[in-house]
């Protein structure tokens, strides 16, 4: 379909209340600023029916496939991504035409305290080896319990008191309107985020030049450059979101600065280093970074697990 039809350009999202809400924000921002109609798809991923852990299950990508299929065959205009669900390798035919401006890209804890005031023992869930990493290394007596399911079904886990506290991203329990659950948020200087927490992706089909423009008009510079520089750390390390990886990014005073650690999976270890350069240097920020990550030992840290 041309971006010139009358028709309403066809947006590809999951169909979980998370995704649905964020995807509904961008049809709003994308119909105020160019006046097009947009509806939305509810697509299934596999992620969606799987009941393992992500680790297990191939990790990155596998809320995005089923997306890009219906991009790549034109069921779909263009899909809606939380970013840190994204591959760092490129697709062929498919082009990330637009980053909106990036939320709170922090970690929240949801329970009925902050870490440091949790009993010993206390049982935090988290799917995230990189939210295991780190929780290990700011509390070892904690018990750590996976947990898969969407916001409400794991803020439940802890209402029900089968858990005394989980961390989700903050960026996301803001778009359900559950802020309500948040005990603490997490500084970066304690919890690292994943890379590209916070931001949303948009793709198209890498042919559709006039759709690409048309996203691009909710493209924010400063987030495509941070993301650019975390996703960069993530890919030269060869990792994805079943590694501890945990990046952060932003601009402050013209200059980008970049923080990324890689932690050992019992939190006993980590490698922690941080950078700043031009904003348009993100890419090779990134990649400096993430070389200067391995010359200190983080390849042998993401491969010791339990």
């Amino acid at each position: 379909m041309s971006t010139g039809s009358r028709g309403p350009l066809r947006l590809g999202t999951r169909k979980s209340l998370m995704a649905t809400t964020q995807s509904q924000g961008v049809a709003d921002a994308l119909s105020r600023l160019t006046g097009h109609a947009v509806e939305l798809v509810g697509v299934t991923t596999q992620g969606d029916v799987s009941k393992a852990l992500l680790a297990q299950i191939g990790g990155t990508g596998v809320f995005v496939n089923a997306l890009r299929d219906r991009v790549l065959s034109g069921e779909v205009d263009f899909a809606v991504h939380s970013l840190k669900d994204l591959p760092t390798s490129e697709t062929p035919g498919i082009a990330l035409a637009a980053t909106p401006a990036r939320d709170d890209a922090r970690d929240a804890l949801c329970g009925p305290a902050k870490l440091a005031d949790l009993p010993r023992g206390a049982r935090i869930g988290t799917g995230s080896p990189r939210r295991v990493a780190q929780l290990r290394a700011l509390r070892p007596d904690l018990e750590i319990v996976p947990i898969r399911g969407n916001a409400d079904t794991r803020l439940r886990k802890v209402t029900d008191g089968e858990l005394d506290a989980v961390v989700l991203a903050h960026a996301g329990l803001r778009r359900i309107g559950r802020l309500d659950a948040v005990s603490e948020v997490f500084d970066p200087d304690q919890m690292l985020p994943a890379p590209g927490q916070g931001s949303l992706a948009l793709e198209c089909r890498a042919d559709r030049d006039d759709l690409r423009a048309l996203l691009g008009t909710i493209d924010d510079a400063p987030t495509r450059r941070a993301v650019t520089a975390e996703r960069t750390v993530l890919a030269v390390l060869e990792a994805g979101c079943s590694a501890p990886v945990g990046t952060y990014a932003a601009e402050v005073d013209e200059r980008l600065h970049l923080t990324a650690a890689v932690a050992a999976y019992d939190g006993s270890r980590q490698v922690r280093l941080s950078a700043s350069g031009h904003p348009d240097a993100a890419e090779q920020l990134g990649r400096d970074l993430a070389n200067r990550l391995l010359a200190q030992g983080a390849d042998q840290l993401m491969g010791e697990r339990e």
